[in-house]
């Protein structure tokens, strides 16, 4: 019987007993239809996993009760930044989705030239906290207890001005295949950019912060399909694969 988790920031310490806060409650209750005295698992998004049981199930309401702290060790060690070109549809969030199981740390939805989603001021916040959500629930599933941070969304030459990663990487077409460096990074920045690529002038911008041009392999790869792919080449190479 799979082990049902839920993240809730409260939760720090044994002992506690903690209201579930209204869509936690739904999800629990109301769509899973656990009763009191139901074990689950919960975790905090910074680090830390606790088991508990659901206690005083009402109609619009319920408590969990933690028992005790459990062993976490579900994190890379690698620290690994994605700054990630905003896209339509469902592709952006199997991305942020698929990257979260894969241990990245840091998130930043970037725009750019050929970005194809435009956001209007009004949407940006709901945006947001739906890509939060998607996160969130990727950590549920599997079995991270530290939540990733999605950082506000910023332009590609912003994001790449600021990165201070031991390694940098831009993710290219027709550009040198990956050079692996024999000491361990701690941390990595990677950009991936939009369904229409990057443009010659974005590359180049990214050379000059300090990023080094990887083309993974002879095949172009989808937006969504390129954070899968260096996220496990990374964590084979640096961290806990």
């Amino acid at each position: 019987m799979r082990t049902i988790r839920a993240l809730l920031p409260e939760a720090t310490a044994s002992g506690q007993t903690i209201e579930l806060p209204p869509a936690v409650f739904q999800h629990l209750v109301k769509v899973l239809r656990l009763t009191a005295g139901a074990d689950l698992q919960l975790f905090n998004g910074v680090g830390q996993r606790f088991s508990a049981q659901l206690t005083d199930v009402g109609k619009k309401t319920a408590n969990v009760t933690i028992i005790e702290e459990l062993i976490s060790n579900t994190e890379s060690p690698l620290q690994t930044h994605m700054g990630l070109v905003m896209s339509k549809g469902d592709r952006f969030d199997y991305a942020l989705q698929k990257a979260t199981e894969l241990g990245v740390t840091h998130i930043t939805p970037l725009t750019s030239e050929r970005c194809d989603l435009k956001l209007k001021a009004d949407r940006i916040e709901k945006k947001m906290q739906h890509w939060q959500g998607v996160i969130a629930s990727a950590c549920e599933q599997c079995y991270r207890d530290v939540v990733p941070k999605l950082a506000p969304i910023q332009s590609l030459s912003q994001w790449t001005g600021e990165q201070n990663s031991d390694v940098k990487l831009v993710l290219h077409t027709a550009t040198s295949q990956p050079d692996w460096q024999t000491a361990a990074p701690s941390s990595i920045s990677f950009l991936i950019g939009p369904e229409g690529g990057l443009t010659d002038e974005e590359v180049k911008h990214s050379k000059a912060q300090g990023f080094d041009a990887w083309q993974l392999g002879p095949r172009i790869l989808r937006t969504e399909t390129a954070p899968v792919v260096i996220l496990s080449l990374l964590q084979q190479r640096w961290g806990d694969f």
